[in-house]
This record gives C-alpha cells, sequence and structure tokens, in this order.
C-alpha cells in the first residue's frame, strides 16, 4: 500500500447515519492516532473501511492506491493488505484457533504453507504475544479473557503481515505489562514498514507507539487532522476546546454499540461448517 485515500464517506447502519462525509488519506509508514468522544464513528470508520457488511455505504469512495475498494468483500480487502483488530473479537466455538490461522495464511498465498513451514510462524507469533503454545488447540476465542482475546488479534496480524493493519481499542482489557507486549510487535512491524490506523481512549499507548499523526473524529466528521501534539492536549483537556476554538457543537453519542456480529464470524463459521463437513 502506497496511499489510502477515504474521501467524503457517508455510512449508515440500520437507518442511522453514522459517517457524515469522512475526508482522510494515509500514506505508506503513516502511523495515525485517530481520537474522539465515545459514539463518533471511529469504530464504525474502520469497520467501513475493512468492508464489514452490516454497514451500509450510502455515497463517497475507499480508495487503495487509486483503486476503488468501496464495493470489494472483506476477504478481498484483506487479501490487498489491511486488517483489522476488532474492539470485541468474537469467540467462533467449534473453530480450533490453529485451523482457522492456516486457513488465513493461505488465503493470502498462491501456494499453501508447508506444515513446518506454519507451525514454525506459529510458534514464532505466540512467543512475540508471550501466548502459551497450547492456546492455538483451543477454539478460537472461546474462553479467553479480553486481554488475551486482544493479544490473539495482534498474533493475526503478525502471521497475515498486513500492509495497513486497523487497531479498534487494541489497548481495552490488557494491564501493564501486556500492553508492553503489544507496543513492542506493534512497534516493530511500524519500523518495517507497515501503516497504522490506531484508536485508543488513552494516551499511554500512543505514548508507546509514537505514531507521526493524529486526527480528530466528531459527530461522524474528521474535525482535526494534525500531528501527534494533539494526543496530550486531548489527553489534558478533553474535547471541550473544539467547541470554543473551532465552534464545533458536540453532539450526542451517535453510534451503535460494536459488540453486535464482527466481520469475521460469517467467514469463520464458514471453515468451521467446511471442517466439519457440513
Amino acid at each position: 500500500m502506497e496511499r489510502l485515500d477515504i474521501i467524503d464517506l457517508h455510512a449508515s447502519v440500520d437507518g442511522v447515519h453514522i459517517l457524515r462525509g469522512v475526508n482522510l488519506s494515509l500514506s505508506k509508514g503513516d502511523s495515525l492516532a485517530l481520537l474522539g468522544p465515545n459514539g463518533h464513528g471511529k469504530s464504525t470508520l474502520l469497520a467501513v473501511i475493512m468492508g464489514n457488511p452490516r454497514f451500509h455505504v450510502d455515497s463517497g469512495k475507499i480508495l487503495l492506491d487509486g483503486e476503488d475498494i468501496t464495493d470489494l468483500s472483506p476477504d478481498q480487502r484483506s487479501r490487498k493488505g489491511l486488517f483489522l483488530a476488532m474492539q470485541n473479537p468474537s469467540e467462533v466455538p467449534g473453530l480450533n484457533s490453529a485451523d482457522f490461522l492456516k486457513a488465513a495464511m493461505n488465503a493470502h498465498r498462491e501456494k499453501p504453507l508447508r506444515l513446518f513451514e506454519f507451525y514454525r510462524s506459529l510458534e514464532q507469533a505466540y512467543d512475540k504475544m508471550g501466548i502459551p503454545f497450547e492456546m492455538s488447540k483451543r477454539n478460537l476465542n472461546e474462553g479467553f479473557s479480553g486481554g488475551e482475546k486482544k493479544r490473539n488479534e495482534i498474533l493475526q496480524m503478525l502471521l497475515l503481515h498486513p500492509e495497513l493493519a486497523m487497531l479498534d481499542e487494541i489497548d481495552s482489557g490488557l494491564d501493564v505489562d501486556a500492553i508492553g507486549v503489544v507496543a513492542s510487535a506493534i512497534g516493530e512491524e511500524a519500523a518495517k514498514g507497515m501503516s497504522f490506523l490506531i484508536v485508543s481512549h488513552y494516551a499511554r499507548l500512543y505514548h508507546l507507539l509514537n505514531p507521526n499523526r493524529a486526527a480528530i473524529m466528531v459527530n461522524g466528521r474528521i474535525a482535526v487532522d494534525g500531528d501527534p501534539s494533539l494526543i496530550n492536549r486531548i489527553d489534558q483537556e478533553g474535547y471541550e476546546w473544539l467547541k470554543s476554538e473551532l465552534d464545533i457543537q458536540i453532539e450526542k453519542e451517535i453510534e451503535p454499540e460494536m459488540n453486535q456480529v464482527s466481520i469475521g464470524v460469517c467467514a469463520t463459521k464458514e471453515i468451521a461448517q467446511a471442517k466439519n463437513g457440513n
């Protein structure tokens, strides 16, 4: 990915208009902190970029290296280098974690991974994320703690090697040590050229990651697009200054709860059904 352009993007869910003309661009190697009050469209924006079918694009475009991907399916976008670490990863009973990871990795390759190569990559990723390798034998996210689910999302990122990783509150539910592990893994990938779009309500994660840009999303739009100093200002002053300085009246929450069915559920259920011969 050299560039992602979001142009006048409007999107809704269940008839509720959430994204109201989003304009935002990311270039290769960018690490963008996406800030904003709760319920103002940040999670929706990431889901729409990834192609979550629950959301309807009313107008506007999503361009990846100049190609319009607005109507592509999530799996097609994934193969083009996009990845979303979800705020509330779903539990998928009946689907072995290792089987899921192998299927996901093979979907990004022309030739299937050799078994030895797969398990070597798997062991390295589990070790890097501080997750016991035995958890690869369990069903996907089933019975995992909130922190384990989040680290499992980053583990998937390490195995899939996307060009743009979108992280939706990846730090929520993590203790201090786990945040350090996650931040270290993200930092290593950023140093290799991976681009990031990161949503968090806490400056602590951003200070560990040192993003080169920051943007503030309010009322379903990008209100401010600037440098990382915005992170400290929001951390210290909140969002009240948007009213006094930019005359932006902050609405009540316009975004639905994001713990509904995720974009991965249908795909993973299909894998589980195929595995079970259904």
